[in-house]
Order: structure tokens, then C-alpha cells, then sequence
């Protein structure tokens, strides 16, 4: 069922500020974005899909002056608002400091904006939300802050520089839900306002828009550092563009420059000097918005990083939303609705596994002539002994990026040692093996060979192959205890040869008996 999103914006002060004879020029009231008024001009009235220039009319000094004496106090960033709204007017200046253009831009409250990440904005993990200019950044702050109030019922603080995200005026908007709100009489001060918050008035939770220098950059990592959540928005329209950016890059780890040895340089096929990301991120997570209701979210902005820096691709979760619900993309483009659960590492895992098993499934319908594996904790002769039996053509590669499966023991996985972690965060396929064994490695060799498309001449391993080495380890435990030899069942030629190549592995002897159709193995002691 579609649930339409509440949109509340009170036009009518907006309209009252601008001259009479613009604003009934204005046509479509519930698309209207923003109007322009440029000395010696016509006036521009902008809407969602299009914009409509007054040729009929030139703005004169007379009609910005109007529209100044009607709005609030005008900052030094040259932005003022409209009390108890979240309209705001901009204003354009000349070298004598007088008003020149007014651009005076639509504030909305928009009620149902978070829900395409509403499942994780609870879970106390600093939030950066990034964005081009006019896609609704401030927006979906602004109702993240009410959610965080009023459902999660933390204490939350907005540091409101250009107010904003609350509207001008003493008395917040009640966009913001019960959250409080602090004001910044000068631009350059909102870093010094940001500690203040976090020291007098013991937050939860502290929202800021526009973090733009390197103060407030320090300064959220500073409420981080304190267990603070933090919730911001950023110049920039993805990771890679705050990464390169030097002023605030420390948002999400910063970068330095470190001199590799020859043999890691080899490995990375790089150069020997190049960037590494410098401490943790103060942002646990990055969401981009691509569109009004599309999103890509890192929930590893460390791993991301790290990636990008050396040239992999930072694989990102898309979201969009559709008819009301929540459509989540990983990076293979696999559909999958979210069920609003709340966010945790657990459930978040649970996905990645999801999205490993897509990926193992991809290699495979690709048919490849060789399939990527990293072997951990597993010896590599076994495993490329086990695959020239099984004719299964594989590279074992020297490192878990280059990896297709990673292929472990249980013992291994358990551990959760670094190189697991990286596998699942990268989204590489693992495969967990009981134990080390060549038949638990041949097994899963089976298996990969049975999902392969195969030419004609290939050797295909199915149920019946995997019945025939299952009759092999049957045969094993007899001859230990105590019989001489076993027969097993007649055998297709290609099925007896893998049935050979298992028994040796196994440390014993074995002969083929019998004609034609009859022809089966011998199973005994070796010697």
C-alpha cells in the first residue's frame, strides 16, 4: 500500500514577503522551490520540474529592499529566515556591501523523508549524510532529529548555525519534534557552540548541518571521542569527494602518506609512496543521496575508505523507495525488502552472507575459466591436488581482494580473525569446511563443478559423484575395523578415476575388477 509522505510548509508568510506583484505571478504553489529577484532582472520562480522567467518585469532596489525589512536578522553568512517558518532568504551583495539579489528558497517539513533509512538511525552509530546542493539534505536531518527526540526519547541537541534546520526565531519549529535547539551568532563559532553543547547541556545526540572546516571537523571528533552520537550533513556528493578533501577528510579518517617496502608494493601492483587513511573515521556510517528517494549507505566507512585508497571499488548498499516500501540493492543489483528491523551487526552480517552467496552464484553462472579461491587455514597442496582430480581448474590466489571463496575450517571461521572479517565486509563469498580434510575439500570442489556450465569434454561432479566418494569414506572406516578389502558398486570410467584419486588421498589401496558395465573398485590397505 502507498503511503504518501506529509509534507508541512506554511507559504502564506513566505508569500507575504516577496512584492505583490511576484508572488501572484506564482502558479503552482505546492511545487514552488525557490524565487530569484537580481537587480536589473527578471524575476525567476522556480518549481520542482520547471522554472518561469517574468519577462514582463525588471526587480528593482526598491523590490530587494521590501523583501529585506520584512525577514529577520541577517547573519554573516548573509542568510536570514521568516520567524516560526523554515523559509530562507539568501541574499547576494556588491563591493559596498549593499544587497544586490535575494534568493528566497522554500522551507518544507517533510514527514516520512528517513524512511528508506529509518532502520538504523536509532542504533547510536554516528550518521554522515552527504549530498549535492538542494536534494534534501537539511530535510532529512531535520526529521531524523524529531524521530531520535520523540520516538527514541534520547536527549538531543541541534547546533542550528543559519537556523536552518529549526526555523528563525526563538522558539524552534516543530519539525524537530522536543529536541533542543542552540544558535550560532557568527559562522565562524560553530565549532566552539558544537563542544559547548556537548559540555553544558549533556546530549545524547548532537545534529549539525554543514560541517565545512577543519574547527568543526576536529570538533566532531572530539564529540565522538566522548560517546556522543553524532548526526551531520557535509559538502560533498559522495565518500571519494570528502576523502580528497583536505579540510574535513578528518571526518572520515583523513589521509597520510606512507613509503611502502618493495615486497608490499609488488603485492598492492603499486607504487611504493601512496595514501593510507590516518585513525578511525568520527562517522560509523556515510549515506549518499543519489535521488529524492535513493540512497547509497556505507555502514563500514573505515573498510570503504581503506578500499578506495588503494583503488577498489567501495561497494555500497542502494536503497529506494517505492510504492511506500524500501527496496535495498547490493552491489550486484539483487532486490531484496527491508522488514524495518532495527539495525545491528548481527542483522547486518546476516546480510552480507546473503549478499556472499549471490556473488558465489555470479562467478559461477559467469564460467570463468578459473575460479579465485584463498585458501585459510587449509593447506594448498591439498587443495590443488583435490582439484586436478576433480578436473576443476581454480587459482589459488596469494590475497583475500583478489579472492572469488574464501575457503576455511570452522575452527578458523569461529575465530573471526581480521582476513574473515574483511571477506565478509567486502562482500566475498566464504565457505566454511568442518574441517581441513581432502574429502570435506573435494566436497566443495563437487559442488563448485556442479554449478559450472561445462563443455562437452568436461568432467561433471553431481549427486551420484558425491554418493561414489561418500561410498569411498564408508569403505575406510571398514578396512579399519578389520576388514581386508571392500568392493564397491559399479562405477561410470570418469567416477572410478575420481574414486581412485580420493582412496590415495586417503592413504589407501585400490583396483579396479569386473567388465563393462560391472566395472567397480577394490578398496584394501595400501601394500
Amino acid at each position: 500500500m502507498k503511503t504518501e509522505k506529509e509534507i508541512i510548509d506554511d507559504l502564506k508568510p513566505f508569500l507575504e514577503i516577496l512584492p505583490i506583484k511576484i508572488s501572484r505571478k506564482i502558479k503552482k504553489e505546492k511545487e514552488l522551490i525557490e524565487v530569484v529577484l537580481d537587480l536589473g532582472r527578471p524575476p525567476i520562480i522556480r518549481y520542482t520540474n520547471q522554472q518561469d522567467i517574468i519577462l514582463n518585469l525588471i526587480i528593482t532596489q526598491n523590490d530587494i529592499n521590501s523583501v529585506i525589512k520584512k525577514i529577520g536578522n541577517i547573519g554573516d553568512d548573509n542568510r536570514a529566515g521568516i520567524e516560526r517558518t523554515l523559509h530562507r532568504i539568501s541574499l547576494i551583495r556588491n563591493r559596498a556591501e549593499e544587497p544586490i539579489g535575494v534568493t528566497c528558497r522554500v522551507g518544507r517539513a517533510v514527514f516520512g523523508s528517513v524512511k528508506i533509512i529509518e532502520d538504523f538511525i536509532g542504533s547510536e552509530k554516528s550518521i554522515l549524510i552527504m549530498g549535492k546542493p538542494g536534494i534534501g539534505k537539511t530535510t532529512m536531518i531535520r526529521e531524523i532529529t524529531r524521530i531520535i527526540a520523540d520516538k527514541e526519547e534520547k536527549r538531543v541537541v541541534v547546533v542550528d548555525t543559519s537556523n536552518e534546520i529549526a526555523g528563525d526565531g526563538d522558539i524552534p519549529h516543530p519539525a524537530i519534534g522536543s529536541a533542543r535547539r542552540m544558535q550560532v551568532r557568527n559562522t565562524d563559532l560553530q565549532h566552539n557552540v558544537m563542544i559547548e553543547a556537548v559540555e553544558n547541556h549533556m546530549p545524547e545526540v548532537v545534529v549539525i548541518d554543514e560541517i565545512s572546516t577543519e574547527k568543526e571537523a576536529d570538533a566532531c571528533r572530539t564529540i565522538a571521542e566522548r560517546g556522543v552520537q553524532l548526526i551531520a550533513t557535509a559538502h560533498g556528493n559522495t565518500l571519494d569527494n570528502l576523502i580528497i578533501n583536505p579540510t574535513i577528510s578528518d571526518l572520515v579518517g583523513g589521509t597520510k602518506s606512507v613509503t611502502l617496502g618493495d615486497l608490499e608494493a609488488r603485492r598492492r601492483k603499486s607504487q611504493k609512496s601512496v595514501l593510507e587513511r590516518q585513525h578511525e573515521p568520527t562517522f560509523d556510517i556515510v549515506v549518499e543521496i543519489i535521488d529524492r528517494d535513493k540512497v547509497a549507505v556505507h555502514f563500514d566507512v573505515a573498510l570503504a575508505v581503506d578500499k578506495i585508497l588503494r583503488g577498489i571499488v567501495a561497494n555500497s548498499e542502494i536503497r529506494s523507495l517505492e510504492n511506500g516500501e524500501v527496496i535495498k540493492l547490493n552491489f550486484k543489483n539483487k532486490s531484496k525488502k527491508l522488514k524495518g528491523t532495527p539495525f545491528s551487526p548481527k542483522s547486518l552480517i546476516k546480510t552480507q552472507i546473503t549478499t556472499h552467496d549471490y556473488n558465489q552464484n555470479d562467478v559461477i553462472k559467469n564460467n570463468s575459466n578459473k575460479i579465485k579461491i584463498f585458501p585459510f587455514g587449509i593447506q594448498k597442496s591439498k587443495l590443488k591436488n583435490s582439484a586436478k582430480s576433480l578436473f576443476t581448474d581454480i587459482n589459488i590466489v596469494e590475497t583475500v581482494e583478489k579472492a572469488q571463496i574464501i575457503l576455511t575450517t570452522k575452527s578458523h571461521y569461529m575465530k573471526k580473525p581480521k582476513i574473515i572479517q574483511l571477506a565478509e565486509k567486502i562482500g566475498i563469498s566464504i565457505h566454511i569446511l568442518k574441517k581441513g580434510s581432502n574429502d570435506q575439500i573435494i566436497r566443495f570442489l563437487s559442488k563448485i563443478k556442479q554449478k559450472t556450465k561445462p563443455e562437452k569434454t568436461d568432467f561433471i561432479v553431481d549427486i551420484k559423484d558425491e554418493d561414489a566418494l561418500n561410498e569411498v569414506k564408508i569403505a575406510e572406516k571398514k578396512i579399519q575395523k578389520g576388514d581386508i578389502k571392500v568392493e564397491l558398486k559399479p562405477r561410470d570410467p570418469s567416477i572410478r578415476r575420481k574414486q581412485h584419486f580420493f582412496a590415495t588421498t586417503l592413504g589407501l589401496g585400490s583396483a579396479s575388477i569386473g567388465k563393462n558395465s560391472n566395472r567397480r573398485l577394490v578398496i584394501k590397505k595400501r601394500g
